[in-house]
């Protein structure tokens, strides 16, 4: 199909491509891109793949480039003109810099050949994955009017195929619809399995111990990560651990280790996987049942992609799927905690109604919380929905922290106290506000709190902190900036904030039924797992894979069934051994049995010979 595609895309078509996970989407913009004069423009909200196709395409000689978070601006400039005036062929960046006047007026100055939207579905409200700052790229477009447009993704049910249609304003040249280009759903080299496990680990084990080489294990949590992964070394098999909470330097060991093979399991959270191109991964686990089928079909699909025979195995128990209703249910908060929570952001900032529109104000989650009261977790859901309804915004700097790690052990951690007793006092409050997890993950802290808690100002905490990290006794990755929120309408009185509700309800119902067809698709006992796939994603299914859990628990049904079958008509035409029993006559007397299985069942015994036909034409016995 890539060269379908590729051969639209040079015609100069707006093209939408849905391919599962290792079909080869790379290929479909970046061949075409050679072939044509300029740079390709390619947004994608992942900087891990964004590097990693960076890194990619220089190896093979290609100029590439990427803009991405906590770049500075002169290297951003330099990027950019590199794309004017150089010989730069593709551009990676995030769909929120399309929106900067930097990225704006650098763009005008461009021949863009081609702009190519990854990860498609995040244009949708009806996706699993909807990021708001997607909807501007229409608006983007508008600046490279003649340059066609190629989006892809590798999940997409028909409400998602249409919202990108609709959203990305996909168009063949005469105004028609664009070209859409679909792969099949089914993997027929992958075999999916569920199975409702108590004992997980014991079972994974068991799992890595059957199925030779590379694997992932997904997990929810990123304290699990690490359970998981040291449990699996005390098991003798070679493991390691992989979460958004570690520095950019040990994600890219642990990742580089894995996939050079010194490291056999990964266990992970879903922030591991993508952009990552391991073709010999045989065995994906998950521990935990994923949000969606989306998500799901995505990380499973990272098994096999050699085209040799791998497996997707998820445990789970009742309880795992309760809680996930149950956490699904969370994230949407009731209008009366929104307008609590918008009132209390009103007395935080000190902004009176009718004010405050598009101006920004620190905002500390932690100091926030404790002086109004509120309770951490459902705050935090209540501000993200507040600014889906676009009455604020919070900076990237609200979703990255403060994090703190001790890189002492604990023995060497007391001898250090012993030596340096100025620092003792303050090292006892950090392990009692957050435990001793600060030994083996990133916490995420604030220092607005252990000022309070320590009586003494933000700033010598600060310089506590800093102190400690420069002696090498903590990791402190202190945040860049104070995070920003900002009103993006005139502040409203909070009883009368003019909420939609159908809007809210609507997206509580999507997720809520995504939960359910992953339910759905997990305690199914009798359906081909493939085909269960294929008629989410709105693909015809096609023939049972033979090789998922069900098709293998249906194809030992049959041959137990026909083995059955066969010792019964055995016995029935041994009775009758002298004139033999006519065809008519075993019809009628197994017209309980399944025809197909009963015809099956005396073809195989005619073929061996176990009975014949006489000269009436009837069964008997082979002596």
């Amino acid at each position: 199909m890539q060269e379908d595609v590729v051969n639209t895309v040079l015609d100069r078509q707006d093209t939408l491509v849905l391919m599962p996970t290792g079909g080869g989407k790379s290929i479909c913009f970046q061949v075409p891109t050679l072939a044509m004069k300029g740079v390709c423009i390619v947004v994608t909200p992942l900087i891990a793949l964004m590097k990693d196709q960076v890194e990619q395409l220089r190896k093979r000689g290609i100029p590439a480039a990427a803009i991405y978070s906590g770049m500075h601006y002169r290297e951003i400039d330099t990027t950019l003109d590199n794309c004017i005036y150089g010989n730069t062929k593709f551009l990676y960046v995030s769909p929120e810099r399309l929106r900067t006047e930097i990225v704006i007026e650098r763009v005008k100055q461009m021949t863009v050949c081609l702009l190519a939207v990854d990860e498609a579905h995040c244009i949708s409200a009806w996706g699993y994955d909807f990021r708001p700052p997607y909807l501007q790229i229409a608006e983007f477009r508008q600046l490279i009017p003649d340059t066609p447009v190629i989006a892809l993704t590798a999940s997409a049910t028909p409400d998602v195929q249409a919202d990108i249609l609709d959203k990305l304003a996909l168009k063949s040249p005469d105004g028609g619809p664009p070209q859409i280009f679909r792969q099949t759903f089914a993997r027929p080299n992958l075999s999916y399995s569920t199975i409702l496990e108590e004992s997980k680990e014991n079972r994974l084990l068991r799992i890595l111990q059957n199925v030779p080489g590379c694997a992932i294990v997904y997990v929810r949590s990123r304290k699990q990560t690490q359970h998981v992964a040291q449990w699996l070394t005390r098991q003798g098999i070679s493991a390691d651990f992989y979460h958004a909470g570690l520095t950019t330097q040990q994600r890219s060991e642990k990742q580089d280790a894995w996939i050079q093979d010194r490291t056999r399991v990964m266990v992970a959270t879903n922030a591991f996987g993508m952009g990552i191109d391991k073709p010999d991964v045989h065995v994906v686990v998950h521990l935990d049942v994923p949000d969606s089928l989306e998500a799901y079909y995505q990380e499973a699909g990272r098994a096999g992609r050699d085209g040799q025979k791998a497996y997707a195995v998820m445990l789970y128990t009742n309880g795992d799927l309760e809680n996930l209703r149950y956490r699904t249910e969370q994230l949407y908060q009731p209008v009366e905690m929104l307008r609590r929570v918008y009132q209390a952001v009103a007395n935080y900032t000190a902004v009176p109604v009718g004010g405050g529109e598009f101006n920004s104000y620190d905002f500390d989650l932690s100091a926030f919380t404790n002086t109004f009261n509120l309770p951490p977790q459902e705050t935090h859901y209540a501000l993200k929905q507040l600014q889906l309804e676009g009455f604020i915004q919070l900076s990237e700097n609200y979703y990255h922290p403060s994090r703190l790690a001790l890189v002492l052990d604990n023995r060497q951690l007391y001898e250090f106290q012993v030596l340096n007793p100025r620092f003792d006092s303050f090292l006892k409050l950090l392990l009692r506000i957050y435990g001793g997890e600060l030994f083996t993950d990133f916490i995420t802290i604030s220092e607005s709190t252990l000022a309070r808690a320590f009586l003494m100002n933000q700033p010598e905490i600060v310089e506590l902190l800093e102190q400690l990290n420069q002696r090498n006794v903590v990791i402190y990755e202190k945040q860049k900036d104070k995070p920003q929120l900002t009103y993006l309408t005139p502040r409203y009185d909070a009883p009368t904030l003019p909420i939609n509700l159908q809007e809210l309800n609507r997206r509580k119902e999507l997720a809520m039924r995504k939960v359910q067809a992953a339910t759905l698709y997990t305690e199914h006992a009798t359906q081909c797992r493939t085909r269960l796939l294929q008629a989410y994603f709105g693909e015809k299914p096609g023939e049972a894979c033979g090789i998922c859990d069900n098709c293998l628990k249906k194809k030992r049904s049959t041959e137990t069934e026909a083995l059955a079958v066969r010792e019964k008509v055995r016995d029935y035409v041994a009775l009758a051994n002298g004139p033999g029993v006519s065809p008519k006559q075993l019809s009628y007397h197994f017209a309980q049995t399944d025809a197909e299985t009963l015809a099956q069942t005396v073809k195989q015994m005619l073929a061996e010979e176990e009975i014949k036909y006489n000269k009436g034409g009837n069964l008997t016995l082979n002596q």
